[in-house]
């Protein structure tokens, strides 16, 4: 690791634990020293085996090692320092539990659902903090959104597509661009009625169900943020259910997740829906009753 690179992460980390009131002079002190004290030696491992960040002392099989960390972004080949984390991954772990906090805390950017031509409605939560809280509430529309989607959307639509918030800011500000396009236009030019595309904010995945009903959509798709991990907080799901009612249960949506750059790409996955919701449409069937009918 670059001591720049290392150097940043130090800093990005320590950022956000004094943010919390979880630091101190002498803990920044003590970290940056350690980092400083480990640089040179992982610099030197580093450049025996590449950029993968393989900090193992002598591996046994190092083309195993770099053949794992090539197929998944677990954290393989870390190493440890007794029966700890060497410096340089346990700052990295941090630094990515910090990214996957602001994915949660963080709300998507007017300035983005602006460019994108996103109208926003909220749910029945007040607050960031009653969201996290209260999942129920974000399966529940507030009264004014009710209002606004019976103002400004069209009513019996084959397809209505949503934009949800949901666990991840980030996802929706990393892909949305390119999937939403991509979804649209593939579903217009198959001859398919698609209702005005908007954004809900503070929305769990059962939201669609009240929108599916309130709107007499046939079939709806939320885009919505993933929970994010320490891989990646940029991972997109897509909720798609037929026909909502008050019997719906969770086994009667079809799911398309792990979209993002390092899974399935957004532009792919748009294409994709768009075979996919052809089917759901054909079928009058979402979920399991789509599996045992295909």
């Amino acid at each position: 690791m670059a001591t720049n690179e290392l150097a940043k992460i130090v800093q990005d980390v320590l950022a956000e634990l004094t943010k919390q009131g979880l630091t101190s002079p002498a803990m920044k002190e003590h970290v940056m020293s350690a980092a400083a004290m480990t640089t040179t030696v992982e610099e030197q491992m580093v450049s025996l085996v590449g950029a993968d960040e393989i900090l193992v002392d002598q591996p046994f099989n190092l083309d195993a090692i770099k053949a794992m960390k090539k197929a998944t972004t677990a954290r393989i080949g870390i190493g440890r320092a007794g029966a700890r984390p060497k410096t340089a991954s346990w700052l990295k772990l941090l630094a990515d539990h910090a990214v996957a906090q602001d994915a949660v805390f963080m709300d998507v950017s007017e300035d983005f659902l602006k460019r994108m031509n996103l109208f926003s409605v909220q749910t029945a939560v007040a607050n960031k903090e009653e969201f996290l809280t209260r999942p129920d509430l974000g399966r529940r529309l507030s009264d004014e959104a009710v209002q606004t989607l019976l103002q400004r959307c069209e009513k019996g639509v084959q397809v209505q597509i949503l934009v949800v918030d949901g666990l991840s800011s980030t996802a929706i500000e990393a892909n949305v661009a390119d999937i939403l396009p991509a979804l649209s236009q593939g579903l217009k030019a198959a001859g398919i009625k698609v209702g005005t595309p908007f954004f809900v904010k503070y929305g769990r995945v059962g939201v669609q169900d009240e929108i599916a009903k309130l709107l007499n959509a046939e079939v709806i798709i939320s885009l919505i943020g993933e929970r994010p991990g320490l891989g990646t907080a940029e991972s997109l799901s897509a909720y798609t259910i037929y026909r909502p009612n008050e019997k719906t249960v969770e086994a009667d949506r079809t799911v398309v997740s792990n979209i993002h750059r390092g899974g399935i790409p957004p532009a792919e996955a748009g294409a994709h829906l768009v075979d996919l919701l052809k089917q759901i449409l054909h079928a009058e069937a979402s979920g399991v009753s789509l599996t045992r009918i295909s």
